[in-house]
């Protein structure tokens, strides 16, 4: 563990004020310590300093003109984190908290997650503190435009394919692809998250979503359950929320909860496919809060500034955003019956939370292994753009539970084989972490 310590001493020296990062790495570093024990010639080749460092951080101006003919300027960021397994692959989020921390540990968690899903993809992330909401098209096209003008120099198929994240939808994966075709005159699969009818894939929005559910399946097949009338809560009222909800209902569970950043909807009496197609008017339409939901369904109650995790139910679905999940948040889930957490956001849950998780032998399913789904279907249509060629929608709903039931087995096999049987926190940080730094090692000294 010294040597775990001082990389990551080294790190926060070099690396200073970047508190999601330093998390981030911590998570990692601290649980493969079996792995350097067993295996010494990591730390001989130096793989923790050369994997926890970026290949490259692009940071770049993006000055764009709003509607009233005023000149904006925002920051873009394009983080190539590691590339040992493949092209860079990862979301770009636009989003007013975006900075270079949060970016950082979002891209060093691409790198393992990506890992996971056992398709040939390295792992980054991008996006602006630019925030889509409340835009006109104009003033978004106009952002975007500027933004990828920039990118364009940095990204290919075979170098770096971005695809959406959080303010990064259809509308803006649209302009963006847009603007590289325009510039680089070739129409290629470079980014991914594309409408159906010009290059995207059938389960995309979906994917997120569905895979976090699919996991969650896995790790209760362990011990012998499954999903039917289990009582649900999920945080968030995005697309990975909704599409979780959506494969939590077809699968006979019952969802009491959704929320965003006002505050919760708790619905006792449970989220039907009616209930859901409302909200995703509301929210992909209409651009509106969880709190008219209870003023739409009766029976349900809104909670005004707090977050679903004080509701009794038997599986959470953290699916809204980082460190949304406290340690407190966990005691009070454990305390009232809660035997499984599946990650549908990234690192939703703070370390104390997760600590308490797995000290009460809760099925913990982390982002970097719950949530993969999401760039395993934007790996599929980067294979689906590579031969001109369109899958139908059972063939990548079947390849999406195929990848969520590997990534399961590699994490629960490695938390087996290093002493750890069902923490998939461990499970999963080996088995991504092993995987990328042998190919670094395979490569040479780069």
């Amino acid at each position: 563990m010294s040597y775990i310590q001082d990389v990551l001493n080294g790190l926060v020296r070099t690396h200073p004020l970047q508190p999601e990062f330093h998390q981030a790495v911590k998570e990692v570093l601290t649980s493969i310590a079996p792995v350097l024990d067993r295996y010494p010639h990591y730390r001989e080749q130096a793989i923790l300093e050369r994997i926890t460092e970026p290949e490259r951080v692009i940071l770049f101006r993006v000055p764009w003109m709003d509607a009233r003919g005023r000149i904006q300027i925002h920051r873009g960021y394009r983080i190539e984190y590691n590339s040992a397994l493949g092209p860079f692959k990862g979301g770009l989020r636009f989003h007013p908290t975006v900075n270079l921390s949060i970016l950082k540990f979002l891209a060093f968690e691409q790198v393992f997650k990506n890992s996971l899903t056992t398709l040939p993809m390295g792992g980054g992330k991008g996006g602006s503190d630019f925030d889509p909401k409340g835009k006109l098209d104009v003033e978004v096209m106009n952002f975007c435009q500027s933004f990828m003008t920039e990118l364009q120099r940095h990204i290919g198929p075979n170098t770096d394919v971005p695809a959406g994240d959080i303010g990064v939808g259809a509308r803006e994966i649209g302009y963006l692809f847009g603007q590289y075709k325009r510039i680089r005159n070739e129409f290629t699969g470079v980014i991914t998250g594309k409408r159906l009818n010009w290059g995207g894939s059938l389960i995309r929005p979906e994917a997120t979503g569905y895979g976090t559910v699919y996991f969650a399946q896995n790790m209760l097949a362990v011990r012998g359950e499954d999903l039917a009338g289990k009582v649900c809560t999920v945080s968030g009222a995005g697309n990975v929320a909704q599409y979780t909800v959506e494969k939590l209902i077809e699968l006979g569970a019952k969802v009491v909860s959704l929320s965003d950043s006002n505050g919760t909807v708790h619905d006792p009496a449970g989220i039907d496919r009616e209930k859901l197609a409302w909200v995703m008017e509301l929210k992909n339409v209409r651009r509106g809060r969880i709190s008219e939901y209870a003023n739409q369904f009766k029976g349900s109650i809104y909670r005004e500034g707090l977050r679903p995790w004080s509701i009794p139910c038997d599986c959470a679905f953290p699916s809204a955003t980082q460190n949304e999940l406290s340690g407190d948040d966990a005691r009070t889930l454990v305390k009232n019956g809660c035997r499984l957490v599946a990650e549908g956001a990234n690192m939703p849950t703070e370390p104390e939370g997760v600590d308490v998780f797995l000290a009460n032998r809760v099925l913990f399913g982390p982002g970097k292994a719950a949530n993969a789904g999401g760039v395993a279907v934007s790996g599929l249509e980067m294979a689906q753009n590579s031969e001109h060629t369109y899958w139908t929608r059972e063939t990548v709903d079947q390849r999406l539970r195929d990848i969520m039931k590997s990534v399961h087995e590699q994490a629960y096999n490695a938390s087996v084989e290093y002493g750890a049987t069902e923490n998939y926190v461990v499970g999963a940080n080996i088995a991504g972490f092993v995987k990328v730094a042998d190919a670094m090692l395979d490569q040479g000294l780069v």
